[in-house]
């Protein structure tokens, strides 16, 4: 049985940073946005996060090799058809209340299954990390049989993650042809609202669930990284966080699938808090993300009020 540790929350909450400090601690490995596999990487063949393209990184050619003897076996389209089917947010309320899951669930989930069980075997880590974030995802995973689910759940103040939606961020996979999807503020307050609420009802369903603040653990990543190994199982030595410094952190090169431009990050990584929508996202978006996202800013511990600065 894999163990998996599914990093979840709204995109541009910091799940990535989580994710690359996790990749480096022992008996961790981790896979980048595996929800994402299927077209970016085995049908449009991008880059993985070790800079080769997919169809060249050793790691990905014997994973695909053990899971399903070798990619061109994964029937693409049909995981397509399945995930249209159940991995929608509008789902979420079915997954979490049904008795038993349906044989599209089950089969969907059984496709990362043998992601997982793969990559755990070929890296000989004990614990496989999945940054997808997608709360419907997770859901889905919860009616997999066949492996042991953790998820973090990753929050970060939704103004801030607001202010990054705007921003204009190149896919170095693609080689520069593409760009990150961009949101307006109300409409990712919208989606901070529903993601972040879906991980509490995934809570509620039995599923272990840890709620981390982005900005706290940016804080002290250390203390952090070391809850988030016990919550996993996973004992540190004092060694095993050598990597990490009080500003940055030296990272290898990892083999995530897909995610923001810091998974190709090789070497020295600055950890700094980014508050720059403090001054940069205009005081009426501010407001409204601030009334949208009220009610839940305030369960997670943040202010209502912020002046800019």
């Amino acid at each position: 049985m894999a163990q998996v540790l599914f990093l979840g929350g709204l995109g541009r909450s910091g799940t990535t940073l989580v994710e690359r400090l996790l990749g480096e601690l022992p008996g961790m490995c981790a896979l980048g946005e595996v929800v994402h596999l299927w077209q970016r990487d085995i049908r449009d063949d991008e880059r993985c996060g070790c800079g080769a393209r997919f169809s060249g990184c050793t790691f990905w050619r014997r994973v695909g090799e053990m899971a399903f003897n070798g990619w061109a076996n994964v029937d693409v389209d049909r995981v397509h058809a399945l995930r249209d089917a159940v991995e929608r947010t509008r789902h979420i309320p079915r997954l979490a209340s049904a008795a038993a899951a349906s044989d599209e669930v089950r089969e969907y989930a059984s496709y990362y299954s043998r992601v997982y069980a793969a990559a755990a075997e070929v890296s000989g880590s004990p614990v496989v990390v999945d940054s997808s974030k997608h709360s419907a995802l997770a859901h889905v995973l919860r009616w997999a049989g066949d492996i042991d689910l953790r998820v973090i759940h990753v929050v970060r103040d939704a103004r801030g993650v607001a202010y990054s939606w705007t921003k204009t961020v190149s896919r170095p996979e693609t080689d520069g042809a593409d760009e990150m999807t961009r949101y307006s503020p109300g409409r990712s307050a919208l989606l901070w609202n529903a993601h972040n609420a879906a991980f509490g009802l995934l809570a509620r369903r039995g599923v272990p669930v840890r709620r981390i603040r982005y900005e706290e653990f940016l804080a002290d990543p250390r203390a952090g990284l070391i809850r988030l190994a016990d919550f996993a199982g996973v004992t540190l030595r004092p060694e095993d966080l050598d990597f990490l410094r009080s500003d940055h952190a030296d990272l290898r090169v990892g083999h995530s699938a897909a995610g923001n431009p810091m998974r190709f990050t090789v070497g020295r990584l600055p950890l700094s808090r980014d508050d720059a929508w403090k001054r940069a996202l205009p005081s009426a978006q501010r407001r409204l993300v601030g009334a949208v996202c009220g009610p839940m800013l305030r369960a997670y511990g943040y202010p209502i009020n912020v002046e800019a600065r």
